[in-house]
């Protein structure tokens, strides 16, 4: 019999006393419980105490599936890891869109902070971890990506902006690395978190496309979309035609002409760092590209001579064409902050309690006291 289903040891079934203040509003606990019984999975041992909702759900679990359970993949584990991790801390987590299938669907072999190989499950810096992009928002699809754990660890606590400040500061030289990372990992990071941050169009024109999007992440700002779109031209054939294409849909000579100037260079500078089959490599030289001064201040002309609306406008006049290929998809702000808690900065909301209906007899009571 496997050691998940035994019973659990004397230690765990004697009462004790309770030393975590469990909070499981809508039953959560005891659904993350359930679902690991369901996986063949033990809870952390703190979660073992009694009291703790996460053992009634295990143990229910337990007795309801047996031998009957599902695989327990590492992106099942990941999941419940960050269920769990979500529910202990209070922060949303959209059960409807954050499942093991999307988990597996944002993987990536390679951290796009740090430029180091993946790993699992070795405890190290190098482990791959899925955390939110915007740290105001809940778990919730749009919001997750895959990173290090190195990389996780740094943003824990910033915001976008922090981050292009820490940048500045070890440019400057008033320091070194910040929390492991240098200004050039910092600067990624930054631009990552900005994606998922309602920006005001002139800052996030302003942002070099150091980091390309992970999978399935959302783009919040119309102009960074914008910048997606045209980077990823050169990412498959035939984008010849459709940067022409996406020339027409510019709305004024000015714009048409900028255009024009920055996928040239984009081009000119994709030919000279080398071609390359593995895409790991292709995604890194692109990003790189962005480096380059003349590529941004290229980028800053058109950006800047468009409104938000118009390019929300061609970017979805390019998807409607088919100009954008399968990597950009669509989706008005609300469709796509659905679950991501951004009224409550990524928590769950706290329902204030509704007193207990008085009784019958407190309530003759204190009418006859009145009288």
């Amino acid at each position: 019999m496997s050691a998940v289903q035994v019973t659990l040891p004397l230690e765990f079934n004697r009462p004790a006393r309770v030393i975590h203040d469990w909070s499981d509003a809508g039953g959560t606990g005891f659904e993350i419980g359930w679902d690991h019984a369901q996986h063949r999975l033990t809870p952390p041992v703190m979660h073992l105490q009694a009291g703790s909702p996460v053992r009634q759900g295990w143990e229910a679990g337990r007795i309801v599936f047996g031998p009957r359970t599902r695989a327990a993949t590492v992106h099942v584990r990941k999941w419940l890891q960050l269920r769990l991790n979500a529910w202990q801390r209070g922060r949303a987590f959209c059960t409807l869109q954050v499942t093991p299938a999307l988990l597996r669907r944002i993987s990536v072999p390679v951290c796009p902070i740090v430029r180091e190989p993946l790993v699992h499950g070795t405890g190290g810096p190098l482990d791959a971890s899925v955390d939110r992009v915007n740290n105001d928002a809940g778990y919730a699809a749009g919001n997750l990506a895959v990173m290090s754990v190195r990389a996780n660890v740094a943003k824990a606590h910033y915001a976008w902006d922090d981050a292009m400040g820490f940048v500045r500061q070890i440019e400057a030289g008033s320091l070194g690395e910040v929390d492991g990372l240098s200004a050039a990992q910092w600067a990624r990071l930054a631009v990552l978190m900005s994606y998922a941050t309602p920006l005001p169009h002139a800052v996030a024109a302003a942002l070099p496309m150091l980091v390309l999007p992970p999978p399935r992440l959302r783009l919040l700002n119309a102009v960074q979309c914008l910048q997606a779109l045209l980077t990823l031209q050169f990412t498959r054939e035939g984008y010849t035609q459709r940067i022409a294409a996406l020339a027409d849909l510019m709305p004024c000579t000015y714009t048409r002409d900028a255009l024009r100037g920055l996928m040239h260079t984009l081009l000119a500078r994709r030919i000279a760092a080398g071609f390359s089959d593995d895409a790991s490599a292709l995604r890194r030289a692109l990003e790189d590209v962005w480096a380059d001064p003349l590529v941004l201040r290229r980028w800053q002309r058109l950006a800047t001579g468009l409104t938000e609306a118009q390019c929300e406008h061609v970017v979805r006049e390019a998807m409607r064409r088919r100009l954008a290929g399968g990597q950009i998809r669509w989706l008005p702000r609300e469709l796509a902050t659905e679950g991501w808690a951004l009224d409550t900065r990524g928590y769950v909301p706290v329902v204030p309690a509704v007193p207990a209906a008085r009784s019958a007899q407190a309530a003759q009571a204190e009418h006859a006291e009145a009288a």
